[in-house]
């Protein structure tokens, strides 16, 4: 057994590394919340999660006034036992993005005590797969950035020896989208995988037409086309293209994937491990989209994505978005497109207690 016997929890401001635009939003600054808790036998434990700008307060009161009380106690060696232990006392505020991202802060920081104890890696405690990753860039493809440098920062990407570049589409003139792709696609040859990501802007009409627009540019994913609540119109936009439908960042429930799954209404999953509620309901998701023959592809947070696209079988690509470099020692060492699982106990982030004292908020 290891005790949790402290448990606190703060919010720190990290700013973007780089201007980031989509079809609905800018990424003005990345509200970190953290959590830290000791144990009986001296095993630390910190976890985090996180918002694009704004909520991080709420979060952050959740946990203050009723989840880090609660976790006082639990043995860190059972991360189920506390993950439902945690869900039981906000069951009047669930399925809902300010209570995941609690549980995530709390499950995080449970699961780097427990791997720290018993001296393993996430990636081999929670599956231990495969430790080497391919990633995708994403930074040179931002919805504001012009075509000309849009193709440059594909082609770049290329020559790095990325395995793939996604795209943000949306734009008021759906031409503009298309010929935008054309264009990379022209610059950067067949064998490149591209992506494309509409963050829910898209009505179900104008994404059937956008799919079959951009259908000869042999897309690898058209990502997030349509609101994320919306299963049955994204099940009909799947039996209307040849292009694979990726949806999940904005899900925030195993239930909410399972009905995806169940409908037929996506072809690879992107759960985030912050927005799901931690590495506990990210690897059901993961294992129930096996069942299905589904890959994951995560969204954002590198860090943890890594270790848990390691970790698991259907794992397939992490999206490569730094946003940690600002408080953390240690960045990817990228290879050929590819990264290996950090292998040292714990989740494999390697914090900059400093830093993160300079960036506090509360």
């Amino acid at each position: 057994m290891s005790v949790i016997t402290h448990a606190r929890a703060m919010l720190v401001d990290i700013p973007v590394e780089t201007v980031r635009t989509d079809a609905v939003q800018s990424f003005l600054k990345q509200e970190t919340i953290v959590v830290d808790l000791d144990t009986d036998d001296g095993t630390p434990g910190r976890g985090y999660a996180y918002t694009i700008g704004t909520g991080g307060r709420a979060v952050l009161s959740m946990l203050r006034d009723h989840l880090l009380p609660a976790v006082i106690g639990q043995d860190v060696c059972r991360p189920e036992a506390i993950w439902l232990h945690a869900f039981s006392q906000t069951r009047a505020t669930t399925v809902g993005a300010i209570t995941s991202l609690a549980l995530a802060a709390i499950d995080t920081a449970v699961w780097d005590a427990r791997c720290r104890r018993d001296g393993e890696p996430l990636w081999r405690a929670a599956g231990g797969s495969n430790p080497e990753v391919p990633l995708y860039d994403t930074e040179g493809g931002w919805l504001h950035i012009d075509t000309s440098t849009l193709v440059a920062n594909t082609v770049a990407a290329r020559d790095g020896g990325w395995h793939g570049s996604k795209l943000k589409v949306g734009s008021p003139d759906p031409r503009r989208d298309v010929e935008r792709l054309a264009a990379v696609r022209a610059s950067v040859g067949e064998g490149y995988r591209l992506m494309v990501d509409a963050n829910q802007g898209l009505t179900l009409a104008d994404a059937r037409a956008l799919a079959r627009a951009i259908e000869p540019s042999g897309i690898s994913w058209l990502e997030e086309p349509l609101p994320a609540d919306d299963v049955s119109a994204h099940a009909r936009l799947v039996e209307s293209t040849s292009i694979p439908i990726a949806v999940g960042e904005s899900l925030y429930s195993v239930a909410q994937f399972k009905e995806y799954l169940v409908r037929d209404a996506a072809t690879i999953v992107q759960p985030d491990v912050a927005r799901v509620g931690g590495i506990t309901p990210w690897l059901k998701i993961a294992h129930l989209a096996e069942a299905f023959n589904v890959p994951v592809a995560p969204h954002f947070l590198m860090e943890l994505h890594v270790s848990l696209v390691a970790a698991v079988p259907n794992g397939r690509i992490v999206e490569y978005i730094p946003q940690l470099r600002a408080v953390t020692t240690a960045d990817l060492r990228v290879t050929d497109g590819r990264t290996v699982a950090p292998d040292e106990p714990g989740i494999g982030i390697s914090w900059d207690d400093d830093a993160l004292e300079d960036l506090r908020v509360l």
